[in-house]
């Protein structure tokens, strides 16, 4: 079940995306909810995959990208 408090590594996402937003210290979806996309983007590792993949997961928690 996804919540908040889910973490990073348990969302199917290639290793350079997790190990990229585990050195920014996103460690779960609430920690997304701190970073806009293209702060996100911006992390080397991390491409537009990854936003596709956890946009749906923060909306489904009626969460979403910092503006």
């Amino acid at each position: 079940m996804i919540s908040l408090k889910t973490l990073i590594r348990d969302i199917k996402l290639s290793e350079p995306s997790q190990r990229a937003l585990a050195e920014a210290g996103i460690n779960t979806l609430e920690d997304l909810t701190h970073w806009s996309t293209r702060d996100v983007l911006a992390l080397h590792g991390v491409g537009p995959k990854t936003i596709r993949i956890v946009t749906p997961l923060l909306e489904s928690l009626g969460l979403h990208f910092k503006p």
